[in-house]
């Protein structure tokens, strides 16, 4: 089941689920979710390591970033990936909430999902689950899978996301070394949580 976008922007005058919302986004969502917006971009530049234990993820290399270069264009060549950070952030809260009248209160989860306008240009979008708890922009990794480039302007609307009820009892709610919207550890290995 998903929630509406219309019930989330009433549920988030209670709750602060979203922020940063474009102004057609705020005043005249399309369809069930929110169409969110490119902020950053990072060049992934080293290499990674998942263990057991530790992990590193890679060192990046900023390449734009709405706050300082405004509307700039990004070319993401064939073969290449990105970290990609959205303007919006988004807030799946801790406590369990009550989304509609006529069912129990649940925690929120988000789904995310790439704009079609990303797959009509060759792009894949890679992201992890966002569970309840977590709190900041949300980032993912696009792949051009085509054998042409695909350029975008900081700022764009590429990611859709949609807020989905999550039935039954946590063990523990998210509170992991991303929490806030950290885009990667830049090389240094850290213990997981």
């Amino acid at each position: 089941m998903k929630i509406s976008s219309t019930r989330i922007l009433e549920l988030n005058e209670k709750y602060n689920l979203i922020g940063g919302l474009s102004e057609r986004e705020a005043t005249n969502p399309e369809g069930s979710g929110f169409d969110l917006r490119v902020g950053r971009v990072d060049k992934i530049v080293g290499e990674s390591f998942l263990g057991v234990a530790e992990r590193r993820s890679p060192e990046t290399e900023l390449l734009g970033e709405i706050e300082r270069d405004g509307t700039k264009s990004i070319t993401i060549v064939p073969g290449e990936t990105y970290l990609v950070q959205t303007i919006e952030t988004v807030n799946a809260p801790k406590e369990k909430v009550k989304y509609d009248p006529n069912f129990p209160e649940a925690y929120l989860g988000i789904d995310i999902s790439a704009r079609t306008s990303l797959m009509r240009g060759g792009i894949q979008l890679l992201h992890g689950r966002v569970n309840p708890g977590y709190k900041g922009p949300l980032t993912m990794a696009i792949h051009n899978s085509s054998k042409y480039n695909f350029i975008f302007e900081l700022g764009a609307r590429m990611f859709d996301i949609e807020f989905v009820p999550v039935i039954g009892e946590l063990t523990r709610t998210y509170s992991g070394q991303h929490q806030g919207g950290r885009v990667t550890s830049g090389g240094v290995t850290e213990t997981q949580n």
